[in-house]
């Protein structure tokens, strides 16, 4: 399974923003230091922004901090609302211009792909943003900032 870029994302958002004690980096500062597009980036800290985990100030003094809920999330709740609750597979020809598999009405792999995704979330669903930026994590994260003064 492979994340959505959007998903990676904004976990690495949360982790970055985690670190983050004594300043509050801009959307640019953090698409800086994660060679992101800006537009994708602000896209990606207006959901988490939405979703409650991330507080985001304008203006002179402004910038983003993670909220307690934030700190607090589950990796796999935030992995589920970015990648949405598809199945991994498109049997039924859901997109645009893909004929339904023929196989949909016997198969058993999708069964087995469904299993093999909620294995995949239950796995991350006790870890926490929090416990993912513990040593040795957080001070590497400390250490991409590319603005002086976020480390």
């Amino acid at each position: 399974m492979r994340l959505l870029r959007s998903t990676d994302l904004a976990l690495r958002v949360l982790m970055r923003l985690a670190v983050v004690v004594d300043a509050m980096p801009t959307t640019r500062q953090v698409a800086a230091d994660m060679d992101v597009p800006y537009t994708h980036a602000a896209k990606v800290v207006a959901e988490l922004q939405h979703l409650g985990l991330v507080h985001a100030r304008r203006g002179r003094g402004g910038g983003l901090a993670l909220t307690e809920r934030g700190r607090t999330a589950s990796v796999g709740a935030v992995v589920r609302t970015f990648e949405g609750d598809g199945d991994v597979v498109d049997c039924e020809g859901a997109t645009q211009g893909t004929p339904p598999c023929p196989l949909r009405s016997a198969c058993r792999l999708r069964g087995a792909l469904r299993g093999a995704q909620e294995a995949f979330y239950a796995a991350l669903d006790p870890v926490t943003i929090a416990e993912i930026v513990d040593e040795p994590t957080g001070p590497l994260l400390l250490g991409i900032s590319r603005r002086p003064g976020l480390d």
